[in-house]
């Protein structure tokens, strides 16, 4: 049997046992008949009956119908239950969930610095980093989950089908040419082609190349030459230097016919893949091919799994790499946190703000889930979990009346003696 119900049960019988040995004393003193102490006992006991009978009548009133009878005014917890629902949710909502009363507390707490010095302990941000490593181990399974797997693979592959890639990579050209922004990627190319050309690799190619020429145009001429590997590394050299110093005269003129022929081909392009309906198809296609390529889903599929079994398999480390990281990461907030007076401060005004401006919001989702709650609840059972929550103490409500009651009938007694 539940705890408060045995000591509602208890209770009950102590009043009511009470309220009889009154009554009874009231008989035996009323049969009596030569004063005396009988006759304040009788007072007594009288006024003690009284006062445990309206007590009674009192307490019964608050859950049910005293002795079944449907008397006006009575069982208000069972009759009354969605008014005191809504009332309850609204005085909670007022009283304790309101923007002054939640910002008072806040400031009051100062949750930035609980929270600096909540994380700054190691042993608190390796229980946190166990967490959440095991949120990402738990995410995991959840997402590898067929038929979430399915639901992913649809709702992205939808998404993608109806992306205009085409015509966003076009936006992005287009972003890219003004103010001459592309101009620094054709800066990059030739200075990474000079660099290229001057290595000696580069020109042990090109002297390769140019000496495979020779033989291959020129074969007569080629004879002629006395020194060959030298001749084929002299012109690679020169060859390499000639073209680089291009490159130099390129990348200091803002106006050469390089750039403007790089700007024309980049803003056509870009122009291109907006309007040319044959560029944009394939674009299209080579899309479609890409999401609907199974190769590429089973190489995601397998990506996934070889993560999540590596996660699993650090998990079960003594020494996780992973927890060990983050950790380390949550001490470090931790201490900067601690540090940073204009962090803490930035961090309880940004709380503050929250409450602002979602304090209603979850206010009235609050009082909504409560009353409805409530309402919701069989009246019978709503009464019944009242009185096991308050009926023991309302008891002593009954048993003090008892004695109160016998009390003032003493009083009273002792008044009509003495105005007798």
């Amino acid at each position: 049997m539940d705890y408060r119900k045995r000591i509602l049960i208890r209770n009950k019988r102590i009043a009511t046992g009470l309220m009889m040995g009154a009554a009874v004393l009231f008989l035996v003193a009323r049969s009596r008949h030569d004063g005396g102490v009988w006759e304040w006992l009788a007072a007594f006991a009288e006024a003690a009956m009284v006062g445990a009978l309206a007590d009674w009548f009192a307490v019964v009133a608050l859950f049910r119908h005293p002795l079944g009878i449907p008397i006006p005014h009575t069982a208000i917890i069972k009759n009354k239950k969605d008014v005191i629902a809504e009332n309850l949710a609204k005085f909670i909502r007022d009283k304790f969930l309101a923007s002054d009363t939640l910002i008072a507390k806040l400031r009051e707490y100062n949750p930035a610095e609980h929270l600096a010095a909540y994380l700054i302990s190691r042993k608190n941000a390796e229980t946190l980093a166990k967490g959440l490593t095991r949120v990402c181990a738990d995410s995991l399974d959840f997402i590898h989950d067929e038929r979430v797997q399915q639901l992913l693979r649809s709702a992205l592959s939808n998404r993608i089908e109806a992306f205009d890639l085409a015509g966003s990579a076009g936006d992005i050209l287009h972003s890219l040419t003004r103010n001459n922004r592309h101009q620094p990627v054709l800066d990059d190319l030739l200075n990474r082609l000079a660099g290229w050309l001057a290595s000696p690799e580069a020109q042990t190619k090109l002297a390769t190349a140019i000496d495979a020429l020779c033989t291959k145009e020129y074969p007569l001429l080629v004879a002629f030459i006395p020194n060959r590997e030298q001749f084929s590394r002299g012109a690679g050299e020169k060859v390499a230097g000639r073209i680089n110093a291009f490159i130099q005269e390129v990348a200091g003129d803002c106006d050469h016919e390089v750039r403007q022929k790089f700007d024309r081909a980049v803003t056509d392009f870009a122009d291109r893949l907006k309007s040319d309906q044959e560029l944009r198809h394939k674009v299209e296609t080579i899309k479609l091919e890409v999401v609907q390529s199974q190769a590429i889903a089973d190489y995601a599929t397998n990506i996934g799994n070889d993560l999540k079994r590596w996660l699993n398999d650090d998990l079960r480390r003594p020494q996780s790499k992973v927890q060990e990281k983050l950790s380390a990461a949550v001490a470090g907030l931790g201490a900067a946190l601690s540090a940073n007076r204009g962090l803490k401060e930035s961090l309880n005004e940004h709380l503050e703000t929250l409450i602002l401006h979602y304090g209603d919001t979850v206010r009235s989702a609050i009082v909504g889930h409560i009353a409805g709650t409530m309402q919701r609840w069989e009246s019978d059972d709503y009464a019944n979990e009242i009185e096991l929550s308050i009926g023991s103490d309302l008891q002593f409500i009954r048993m003090n009346g008892t004695l109160v009651g016998g009390v003032i009938g003493l009083l009273l007694h002792a008044l009509s003696l003495l105005l007798a």
